[in-house]
């Protein structure tokens, strides 16, 4: 029968509607301004006295809360705040509360009922535009940066002398490394190896009573050579990590000289991100030292963990590698069941680990953990404020100092873990990159309320106008017809927001300037449809054959319009970033859905009202004149 879908196809089309308002509908939910409150260490867990400590101080400060809950198992956990305007407040509060320990994030917490999340339905992510994710703004410790490289020339200086037996003593000094030598020739053999070892240091020779110094001093077109290096590595390092986070379409910058802004749009654990980004952790292979080394030639270092609490070794100053040779890092358990970690090393890695082991089987190895921490201390300003500082310092304790038992090459293993959790931090410490110097969060915050709130409000407006101008025209100008063009645009948008609440996009502002234009492309196919019924119509075509003859007819032209335009959506997703990305991932969906609703959900409208029956006329407007002009 004429205009009338079989029965499977109805059945298509009723489930990609409940489909679409099922997955649609956790965005009508707004989630609670939240802090997330995690450890400082991915192995350290939140107890029901942390919690309750964190509530305590902020009903001291009469900050309203609820819904606190643990979470992950005990590894962070969240508590929810009647009024976002306090999130700032609240987490300085509690970060006091709880001491540097403890890392409390910023986040927003979801409110989706459990009916939704047992289909896996959950909220569209939203960009930092429209208030979602958390923006950092950090700084790259230039001075620590500028002492790692002067290390690094005063060990390598100290192999070279070493290597070609030249007697002297080497010392730092500043920004300098200072040479001391008893006659003239060791002061010139040391200068011919440091200028080929290091030629961008400037090189100074002075006599002292006896002694014969030569200072090696870093330039200041070196030290900017290193800062930018630095702030270089640390931005590719911090790109990797936001990687391992799984974030979608984060932002990642440098800012000024000496500062990396992050943005990360939907992210939920926030506390996570933080604990992460920020993470200084590096790792040292250094040889236990021999007891009759000098002191000067010698560091003595703790162990890390419980079980070793108090234990100390002694180290060589000396570095064999550190984790900037390391090129992959996994995770896993050895042959007893005790966590470790895989390391793989890249070339000049293995070389340097292979030449050191080869020459010192039956000694030890120490592997050192190097990570920055702070201490924050509160004074007030000069308004009678009260500030919180934070200052860093470096935590150097041992992992574990095994035997030497033959030549280790470009891969081996790290044991002596506390727990799984610390076995997985580190290993993608080491597989994103070693931070090149340390890090500090200078800024970190969500989009403020008002801006969020007015984004998402102008948004929404503007879907808003732009539907209503529609409707208005559609309705007006092809009555039933438009109707339910109307109905079928409708179930467009609710299915666009589906997929993207499925699929986990980020919606932005520009994205929401790709729901508009949907909007317009998508009651454009209907025009071409309800155009070409008319024509047929208008040239005394049966009203039931202009239906079919309309919709048949028009099809191939809807298709090349949006196929071209899918074309140009997927190359913007390729060639673009951020936001970008984000507008075209809308008008891809867009488009799909668009031809969806246009062709078969207002056809099948169109069948439940017309179809399978004697009909007259069509309520689909002022018919245009017929083609051969004799008139309708």
């Amino acid at each position: 029968m004429l205009n009338r879908y079989p029965v499977w196809k109805n059945l298509i089309i009723v489930a990609a509607v409940v489909f679409g308002f099922y997955y649609a509908m956790p965005n009508l939910y707004t989630p609670d301004p939240a802090l997330q409150i995690g450890g400082a260490s991915g192995s350290q867990a939140i107890s029901d006295e942390i919690l309750k400590r964190a509530e305590s101080a902020l009903e001291e400060k009469g900050i309203a809360f609820f819904g606190e809950e643990l979470q992950d198992g005990g590894k962070t956990a969240l508590l929810r705040l009647q009024d976002r305007d306090a999130q700032l407040r609240a987490q300085t509060v509690v970060s006091r509360a709880l001491g540097d320990e403890f890392i409390v994030a910023l986040n927003l917490a979801p409110t989706t009922p459990d009916w939704l999340l047992k289909g896996r339905a959950t909220p569209m992510k939203l960009g930092l535009d429209l208030s979602g994710g958390v923006h950092f703004k950090l700084e790259v410790d230039v001075k620590a940066a500028t002492e790692r490289r002067v290390e690094m020339y005063e060990a390598g200086i100290k192999r070279s002398l070493r290597e070609q037996r030249i007697r002297g003593m080497v010392t730092l000094n500043g920004r300098r490394v200072a040479l001391r030598f008893r006659d003239e020739e060791s002061r010139e053999a040391a200068r011919r190896a440091v200028y080929e070892l290091y030629p961008e240091l400037f090189l100074d020779r002075v006599e002292e009573d006896d002694d014969w110094l030569l200072y090696a001093e870093v330039t200041d077109q070196t030290i900017a050579e290193v800062v930018d290096y630095a702030v270089s590595q640390n931005l590719t390092t911090i790109r990797n990590r936001v990687n391992e986070l799984g974030v979608s379409e984060p932002l990642v910058q440098r800012q000024g000289s000496n500062r990396i802004v992050v943005e990360l749009p939907g992210i939920q654990d926030t506390a996570e991100a933080k604990r992460i980004l920020g993470k200084v952790a590096n790792l040292e292979f250094r040889l236990v030292a021999e007891t009759s080394a000098p002191v000067t030639e010698r560091q003595r270092y703790e162990y890390r963990g419980e079980d070793r609490a108090g234990a100390t070794e002694w180290l060589e100053r000396d570095v064999i590698i550190s984790g900037e040779r390391v090129s992959g890092a996994n995770a896993g358990f050895d042959q007893n069941g005790q966590p470790n970690v895989s390391i793989s090393l890249d070339s000049e890695g293995g070389m340097l680990m292979s030449r050191a082991t080869r020459d010192n089987i039956k000694r030890r190895m120490g592997v050192l953990f190097i990570e920055r921490k702070y201490r924050t201390r509160y004074e007030q300003n000069e308004a009678g404020e009260e500030i919180a500082i934070r200052v860093p310092y470096d935590e150097k304790k041992l992992l574990t100092a095994p035997v030497i038992q033959s030549s280790l090459g470009a891969q081996f293993q790290i044991t002596g873990l506390d727990s799984p959790g610390e076995s997985s931090e580190l290993a993608l410490m080491l597989r994103a990159g070693a931070l090149a110097a340390p890090i500090t969060f200078v800024e970190e915050r969500t989009v403020g309320p008002s801006l969020g709130a007015e984004n998402i409000a102008l948004g929404v407006k503007s879907v808003q106008i732009g539907l209503s101008l529609v409707v208005l025209f559609m309705v007006l100008y092809y009555r039933v017809f438009g109707a339910a063009a109307v109905i079928a645009l409708t179930v467009n948008l609710v299915l666009l927001v589906a997929f993207m609440s499925l699929l986990g996009a980020t919606l932005t502002l520009p994205g929401i300037a790709g729901i508009v234009l949907t909007v317009g492309m998508a009651v454009d196919a209907n025009v071409l449809i309800f155009a070409r019924i008319r024509e047929e119509l208008a040239n005394r075509m049966s009203p039931q054959m202009a239906i079919h003859a309309g919709f048949e007819r028009a099809v191939a032209t809807i298709l090349d319009a949006n196929i071209t335009t899918l074309i140009v959506a997927v190359i913007l997703y390729a060639v673009g970033t951020g936001p970008i990305k984000g507008f075209a991932v809308t008008l891809s969906l867009g488009i799909l859905t668009s031809m969806f609703t246009a062709i078969m959900g207002t056809r099948a409208l169109i069948n439940l009202i017309y179809g399978g029956r004697r009909v007259d006329s069509l309520s689909i407007g002022k018919l245009p004149k017929p083609i051969d002009g004799s008139g309708a």
